[in-house]
C-alpha cells in the first residue's frame, strides 16, 4: 500500500502589486507542499472569495491599498475564518502598523524584502504555532508593548496557564510547549482553550498581545 499523500498548505496571496504577486505565487507554487489557490489584487475580491474557493492554511496579507486597508480586512478575514492563519506582507515598519495588524488578528509580519526561504519558513512557523516577524519588527513591537501601563487584571488564570502564556509570548509551538511541561499536547490544547476563553480572544497572537498589555506574565 502506497504512502498517504501529504495534505498541500493552501495559501493566498491578498497582493495589488502585479509583479510582486506573481513572484510570490510562483515561489508558493513551487514548493511541493503549498499551492496558491486564492490570488487577490485587493482586500474586497479576497473577502467576497471567502466561501467560494477553498478556504486557506495562511493568507499574505499586504496593507496599502487604494480603497479598504490590509489592516481592516485582516479583521474582517479573522471573524469569518478564525482558523486561518495571516501574514502581513508590506514595505512598512511602522509600529503603528504592527501594533493594528497584530490586533486584528495577524498571526506575524514580514517585510516584502525577506528571503524566499524566510518567506517559506514563515508560512511553516505560523502552522507549527509560531509568530514570524522579522527582528526590527520584534523589537519596535516589544518596545511598543512596555509603554503600555495598563493596570493588571485579573481573569481567573491558574499558575500553569501563565506559564504558558509565557512560553507563548516567546513564541514556541505546543509541542515544545507540552515537551517543557512533561505533558501531552491534548493537555496543553485544553490550557489553550480555558486561555481563550478567560481572557475571551481567539488566537495565540491576541492572547499575547493581551497578556503583554496588561502585564499578566
Amino acid at each position: 500500500m502506497g504512502q498517504k499523500e501529504q495534505k498541500r498548505i493552501v495559501v493566498w496571496v491578498v497582493e495589488d502589486n502585479v509583479l510582486f504577486q506573481k513572484n510570490i505565487v510562483e515561489l508558493i507554487n513551487d514548493q511541493s507542499d503549498m499551492e496558491c489557490e486564492g490570488i487577490f489584487a485587493s482586500c474586497e475580491e479576497a473577502i467576497a472569495s471567502l466561501g467560494v474557493v477553498s478556504k486557506p492554511d495562511v493568507i499574505l496579507h499586504d496593507i496599502g491599498f487604494e480603497r479598504m486597508n490590509g489592516i481592516t480586512s485582516v479583521g474582517i478575514i479573522k471573524g469569518k475564518i478564525p482558523a486561518t492563519q495571516i501574514i502581513m506582507f508590506t514595505v512598512f515598519e511602522d509600529s503603528d502598523s504592527i501594533f493594528d495588524a497584530l490586533c486584528a488578528g495577524a498571526t506575524g509580519y514580514i517585510v516584502k524584502s525577506s528571503s524566499e526561504t524566510m518567506i517559506i519558513q514563515s508560512i511553516h512557523d505560523v502552522l507549527a504555532g509560531g509568530s514570524p516577524m522579522n527582528p526590527t519588527i520584534a523589537r519596535k513591537a516589544i518596545d511598543m508593548f512596555k509603554r503600555m501601563h495598563n493596570v493588571p487584571k485579573e481573569y481567573g488564570l491558574s499558575s500553569r496557564e501563565r506559564e504558558i502564556l509565557e512560553q507563548i509570548i516567546h513564541g514556541f509551538g505546543n509541542k515544545h510547549i507540552a515537551e517543557r511541561f512533561n505533558v501531552s499536547h491534548h493537555t496543553i490544547d485544553a490550557h489553550l482553550r480555558n486561555i481563550y476563553e478567560k481572557l475571551q480572544v481567539h488566537s495565540r497572537t491576541e492572547a499575547a498581545i493581551k497578556a503583554l498589555k496588561e502585564r499578566l506574565v
